[in-house]
């Protein structure tokens, strides 16, 4: 089932020099939801589209080699499960229905970020998208780019005075097996209203 995303900002309240200035890993989130808002704007600037009709962060060659899954737990309209993001019509695809956040939390070795986020965006790469072009350097291409597009999560997050840490320790298989889908997981982002 598609779900259309409410509209990306393209201006918003923060500078993008206090973005940066303010940018942090956070670790904890309170119990709030996050609105069905906050988490369309945080996968616009993930991996939506922008104004020239290009992502919203760079990749070789424009091999865009990535899928983009939210594992949904406390989001408002949104039921939890598993979606998979659609940039280009700014829209979530339900993959999975159900409670997969504990799951996805024991599979990132029990980190307690990941057991108590709203939500949390996986990135998961198809290296042959790059690699069938560039050959074995493909493979330094798609952790290039899946660097600019966590740093568009943090600065995105951080706009929006939400919480987040790039997580890379976690047990591939089991993340695979929580999404139930083709790639390799290389990034795990816990979003969240910043607690104490």
């Amino acid at each position: 089932m598609k779900i259309a995303l409410p509209a990306p900002r393209r201006e918003g309240s923060m500078s993008l020099e206090e973005a940066i200035d303010r940018r942090r890993s956070i670790r904890r989130y309170k119990d709030d939801p996050l609105t069905l808002e906050e988490v369309s704007q945080v996968l616009w600037a993930a991996y939506g589209i922008n104004r020239w009709g290009k992502r919203t962060s760079p990749s070789a060659g424009a091999c865009y080699p990535f899928e983009v899954y939210i594992v949904v737990e406390n989001v408002e309209g949104l039921s939890p499960g598993v979606y998979l993001y659609d940039g280009k019509a700014h829209s979530l695809e339900t993959v999975r229905e159900g409670h997969f956040r504990k799951a996805l939390a024991e599979a990132c070795l029990g980190q307690r970020c990941v057991a108590t986020a709203p939500v949390n965006i996986v990135i998961v790469a198809h290296y042959e998208r790059t690699t069938g072009r560039y050959g074995e350097r493909g493979i330094r291409y798609v952790h290039i780019d899946a660097g600019h597009m966590g740093q568009n999560i943090y600065l995105q997050a951080t706009a929006l005075n939400l919480g987040t840490v790039a997580v890379g320790a976690f047990r591939d298989e089991e993340v695979k097996g929580v999404l139930g889908v083709p790639g390799e997981p290389l990034y795990v982002f816990p979003v969240g209203v910043p607690g104490e």
